[in-house]
C-alpha cells in the first residue's frame, strides 16, 4: 500500500507503522535491507518525514 500524503501527526504516525509492519513481514524497507529493528526505525522515521516534507527535530546532545 503507498504512504499516505500529508503533513499531519497522524499521517506521518500511521506510515511510520506502514514502514514497520513491512520490515516486519519482508525484512526490508524499500529497497534497502536495515541491519536491525532499531535501524529500520530510525529509517521508517526518516521516510514519513521526507513524504510529508518536513525534517525531523533532533535532540541536542
Amino acid at each position: 500500500m503507498p504512504l499516505k500524503t500529508g503533513k499531519s501527526k497522524a499521517t506521518i504516525s500511521s506510515n511510520i507503522g506502514e514502514l514497520i509492519d513491512s520490515y516486519k513481514r519482508t525484512g526490508k524497507i524499500g529497497a534497502s535491507h536495515p541491519k536491525s529493528a532499531i535501524a529500520a526505525r530510525k529509517q521508517a522515521v526518516a521516510i514519513s518525514f521526507a513524504k510529508a516534507g518536513k525534517s525531523r527535530k533532533r535532540k541536542a546532545t
